[in-house]
């Protein structure tokens, strides 16, 4: 296994990271505990989860998967696990996160409540790699970033990232925290996939000269690039089959943001690559996603175990060059299918 280390910090990871948003919600605790040991049997160290999951968002789960992760995370010295999770803030809109009732944002006041309430659930005393979920419109990043930085000093919280930021926001956070003397961003964590490399227009810029890692979230884009959405139906217990069904017009959105005409089309000329490759087509985005010099380590989830061997598989892939280029003749073919 090659670890790799984020950003200028001291955690070094695995190249693919296990994502737990699904826990709570598309699947059971048992289910949530066979995914967690099937991916640390495999030499997966790294962990990602946030206060707001599961997802879809829902007042009533909001907080469960931490609690699931804790309870898995106490069978396991706590050292051989690197656990990232994340703050809401104003939560992008979604809802008024009900773990801190009221109105909430990135400041001081919020992040110390949101990091006491996600140690607790955890059951630990330290978080390896704390990140903001979204970025806050309202609240000066000089205040979050000090807010981020005394639990930096307190020793609750190794080190700091960023999550749905934009190539501005993470140049203008750290260099604040330059000019402060804070602690600074790490890791952002964005969507980056085959069917959506908006991250290269210009983070990837900010990422390599400044030496922080993109932790990619969704390179299975939610599940599309499994190749399970272009039989001709809609598998009646996939995640966005049950978006598109959801009374929330925001997970609706996100449904068709990933699965349209485009991203399908483009899906099935990446399983015509991958069977030529002799993979399969969730392998090759996996692989895909993990081959980037500005990549720590790829976010993947799964609602059963069954799910994760082609993912896993990625783990022994390299792809070639022609592969990569046949990759690239896609994107240039289908310019950002998901918009």
């Amino acid at each position: 296994m090659e670890y790799r280390y984020i950003g200028r910090s001291g955690l070094r990871v695995s190249p693919l990271c296990m994502g737990t948003m699904t826990f709570g919600s598309f699947c059971d605790k048992r289910e949530s505990f066979a995914i967690m040991d099937r991916a640390y049997d495999r030499g997966i160290n790294f962990f990602d989860t946030a206060e707001l999951y599961p997802v879809p968002p829902r007042s009533s789960w909001a907080g469960t998967t931490e609690e699931i992760v804790g309870e898995w995370l106490a069978g396991k010295p706590r050292d051989s696990v690197i656990l990232a999770t994340k703050v809401a803030g104003a939560a992008s809109g979604w809802f008024v996160p009900p773990i801190r009732h009221g109105m909430t944002a990135i400041d001081r006041f919020h992040i110390e409540r949101a990091v006491e309430g996600s140690l607790r659930r955890l059951k630990t005393d330290y978080i390896d790699l704390y990140q903001m979920h979204w970025p806050d419109t309202v609240v000066p990043i000089e205040e979050s970033l000090e807010a981020f930085d005394r639990l930096v000093s307190s020793g609750k919280v190794r080190y700091i990232g960023t999550s749905n930021d934009t190539a501005y926001g993470l140049t203008k956070a750290n260099e604040a925290s330059r000019y402060l003397g804070f602690a600074r961003f790490e890791s952002i964590q964005n969507n980056f996939s085959l069917l959506n490399r908006r991250f290269m227009d210009e983070l990837a810029t900010v990422c390599r000269k400044e030496s922080i890692s993109l932790l990619p979230y969704a390179p299975l884009a939610g599940g599309v690039l499994s190749g399970k959405y272009n039989g001709g139906f809609y598998p009646p217990k996939a995640r966005y089959t049950r978006y598109l069904e959801d009374k929330n017009p925001r997970v609706r959105a996100q449904a068709t943001k990933y699965l349209n005409e485009k991203t399908l089309r483009a899906t099935a000329l990446y399983m015509e690559i991958a069977q030529k490759a002799g993979m399969s087509v969730a392998t090759l985005a996996v692989a895909w996603s993990m081959q980037h010099d500005f990549v720590a380590s790829s976010i993947i989830g799964a609602t059963s175990v069954e799910q994760m061997e082609e993912t896993l598989a990625a783990l022994d892939t390299v792809l070639d060059a022609e592969t990569l280029e046949a990759c690239d003749s896609v994107h240039e073919e289908i310019l950002y299918p998901m918009g």
